[in-house]
């Protein structure tokens, strides 16, 4: 397909009022500040308009554009991103444009779709209050009738949180293979198999996931209500971080509250593993709070409650900066609210292959030499640095 046909027949979907939501992705050029724009139709003061939400590195913004000029922006747009993934009311599209913008478009009909255009809607959550889902039912967050528990439904806010990042992660998953996923203290699991329900069950993905957790009884507990579910891609075994030597190549590791250098250690193998992508919330930052030594920062460091929360920080943005040097998309992410855990950081990366740019690693290493740090995860990934 020529550029122009796939300007055209956009174009023609959009006029008709047929987008429900779209992605597009993959920069041209690495040093392109835009990473993705998100496009959806909404209704502000009787009037339709097309959202893009751009997403930089490390910020969103937001422009809301009349139908004719969201035609034009989007065509625009085609000259910087070779990637897209539309939703409209009957149909998904997927667009794929070459170096020479060679056109790969690739359509599939899907059930009838409606775009919720109300701009300031009640929050919409992938999984609905109302509908029963047999994982969240045997887990006891929802009654057997689709009801969300009142007691639970903390958790049920913080499992669509979740599945809004993996929702997010699509276009960095294989489509033409099995999806290869291993999560890292999985615990009692409820995310994991709100990950496998949400990409088996609702997207189709061929998948293989494997929970580990060093809790036998829980492992065992949670094998069971897989086999029960009939979830039979989905695996718990009984095992540690360090002791996992099972693959040569994983396409995405989830790693939720493993404590102080533990999330280290899954996202050095998850780097050495090429994953796609990586899920992270860390836990207990000791390491930088007993090396952290900055007399610029005496007045903060002298709090220990103050020094432990800055450690926790500064560590995760180590973490996050030392992917970005070996070649990931990576931000900082609130998971769920404050006034639910402090443990509300996720750290999310996507495999660019991006190079880092002039003095990236530089200014790295003036910020770990002021805190006088020696990160634990820096030198496991030092021959990729």
């Amino acid at each position: 397909m020529e550029l122009q046909t796939m300007q055209d027949q956009l174009t023609e979907r959009l006029l008709q009022q047929q987008l429900v939501s779209a992605t597009v992705s993959q920069p041209r050029l690495k040093s392109n500040d835009i990473k993705r724009i998100k496009l959806k139709p909404v209704e502000i003061k009787n009037e339709y308009l097309i959202q893009f939400e751009y997403q930089h590195e490390h910020v969103l913004k937001h422009e809301n554009l009349p139908l004719e000029e969201a035609c034009r922006k989007l065509e625009s747009l085609f000259n910087d991103f070779r990637q897209a993934l539309f939703q409209f009311t009957d149909e998904k599209v997927q667009i794929q444009l070459s170096k020479k913008f060679k056109v790969s478009w690739k359509a599939e009909q899907t059930g009838e779709k409606k775009a919720e255009l109300s701009h300031n809607r009640k929050k919409q959550y992938l999984l609905e209050d109302g509908i029963p889902y047999p994982f969240l039912v045997r887990l006891g967050v929802q009654s057997s009738d689709g009801k969300v528990k009142k007691q639970k439904y903390d958790k049920f806010r913080q499992i669509n949180r979740f599945i809004e990042f993996i929702d997010d992660a699509l276009a960095y998953l294989p489509q033409d293979r099995t999806v290869r996923i291993l999560d890292f203290g999985s615990g009692k699991s409820y995310l994991t198999f709100a990950l496998y329900h949400y990409l088996r069950i609702e997207k189709g993905l061929d998948l293989r996931v494997t929970g580990l957790d060093l809790k036998k009884e829980v492992i065992e507990e949670c094998q069971q209500i897989a086999e029960d579910l009939r979830y039979e891609q989905l695996e718990f075994l009984v095992g540690d971080i360090n002791d996992y030597n099972e693959e040569s190549a994983v396409d995405m590791v989830v790693t939720l509250h493993a404590c102080d250098v533990a999330t280290d250690m899954a996202l050095s193998r998850a780097v050495k593993w090429d994953a796609k992508v990586i899920l992270s919330v860390p836990c207990c930052q000791h390491e930088l709070n007993s090396q952290i030594a900055a007399s610029e920062l005496g007045i903060m460091l002298q709090h220990g409650l103050i020094k432990e929360r800055f450690s926790a920080l500064a560590t995760d943005s180590i973490r996050a900066e030392l992917l970005s040097l070996v070649g990931y998309e990576t931000q900082l992410m609130e998971f769920i609210d404050m006034e639910h855990t402090p443990k509300n950081i996720l750290i999310r990366a996507y495999k660019t292959g991006r190079k880092p740019g002039a003095g990236q690693f530089k200014k790295y290493k003036q910020f770990t030499s002021l805190l006088s740090a020696d990160p634990f995860l820096e030198n496991e990934l030092k021959e990729y640095l």
